[in-house]
């Protein structure tokens, strides 16, 4: 990377739908691209790591899942690997088990906030096929930085959430199906850039949570009266250049639709467990009851049956409950 104004830094997010969406984009990049791409998509914790292997036979360019550390070369696709954050730092890729961001990790926004913070102009970001809105924000920080942003059209995406927000959130995005994706990274990476933008102290504290540097501190803002759905903490709320955002002392950080989703998850388990509880407690009152039968303890065995007649009751409400919390669509934010 000895040139600093050429655009070779490409950042790429998908989610739901975003394999088949990857693959096709990569099978179309040149196997002399002049820029280096990291790619971060949403993939459970216990997840095989296979996406790597997938992306590498895809297209001419060789894909790995990324090593903390490593410096970042042209021609190379940077996977992140189950359960890590991918980012940038200067020149070399680093990995983080830091605080999951709108409930996963890896995320999208810290990549993209990272790459904002130490590429700078020299960025191209591209939001693929995912629900919600990670990328979202970290669109609007690249633009803010010098970058360039880029979103499939919704219409051809899987899932159009992921870049229907990254659309809101930014000031001019590229809307364009894969194949103008691919031709439009490989036109803005011949392009040139301007010089670095100035210091944001917001992206630059929200990376060192990812990075693991200084302590831990309370966020700004104002507490909100919320929980964080992940560890419970309370959670202060600020306002950005555009959404609310949430964040929890130990860094959990949620955009408002993302933390809606993640309590109706926060409240399901809450609701299951209440059910199990309530089973239990109706199969004791049934043995209870027979007992009461076998010995003609009259009143304990009314007693016992109208306890199990009120608990086959909440039982049933916990069911209706949980069968209601949870989201239909997690794209409905976006319409």
């Amino acid at each position: 990377m000895a040139d600093p104004h050429a655009r070779d830094l490409v950042v790429v997010a998908a989610s739901a739908g975003g394999v088949e969406a990857l693959r096709d984009l990569l099978a179309r990049l040149p196997a002399d691209l002049a820029a280096s791409v990291l790619i971060v998509l949403h993939v459970p914790a216990r997840g095989s790591g296979a996406l790597a292997g997938i992306l590498d036979r895809a297209g001419p360019l060789e894909a790995a899942v990324a090593t903390d550390g490593e410096r970042l070369r042209h021609g190379r696709v940077y996977v992140a690997p189950p359960d890590h954050h991918l980012l940038v730092q200067a020149e070399a890729v680093r990995l983080s088990r830091g605080p999951r961001h709108n409930g996963h990790r890896p995320a999208a926004d810290p990549l993209f906030l990272s790459a904002a913070l130490y590429g700078g102009p020299r960025t191209l970001s591209v939001v693929l096929s995912g629900t919600l809105d990670d990328g979202a924000r970290g669109c609007a920080a690249v633009e803010r930085h010098g970058g360039l942003v880029a979103v499939q059209d919704p219409e051809e995406s899987a899932f159009d959430g992921m870049p229907r927000a990254a659309i809101a959130a930014s000031v001019s995005p590229e809307v364009l199906t894969l194949k103008q994706i691919a031709e439009w990274i490989v036109l803005r990476g011949q392009g040139r850039t301007g010089e670095a933008s100035m210091r944001d102290p917001e992206v630059e504290r929200e990376v060192s949570l990812f990075l693991n540097q200084g302590r831990i501190e309370a966020p700004e803002g104002t507490l909100s009266g919320f929980s964080c759905p992940e560890c419970g903490g309370p959670i202060y709320e600020t306002q950005t250049r555009s959404d609310p955002r949430y964040e929890c002392r130990v860094g959990h950080g949620w955009s408002a639709e993302s933390m809606v989703v993640s309590q109706s998850e926060a409240v399901e388990r809450a609701l299951w467990v209440a059910i199990l509880r309530l089973e239990e407690r109706l199969r004791l009152l049934e043995r209870m009851i027979r007992k009461a039968r076998e010995q003609n303890r009259k009143y304990s065995f009314q007693r016992m049956v109208e306890e199990a007649e009120q608990t086959g009751q909440a039982l049933e409400t916990m069911r209706m409950l949980q069968s209601r919390i949870s989201l239909a669509d997690p794209g409905v934010f976006f319409p």
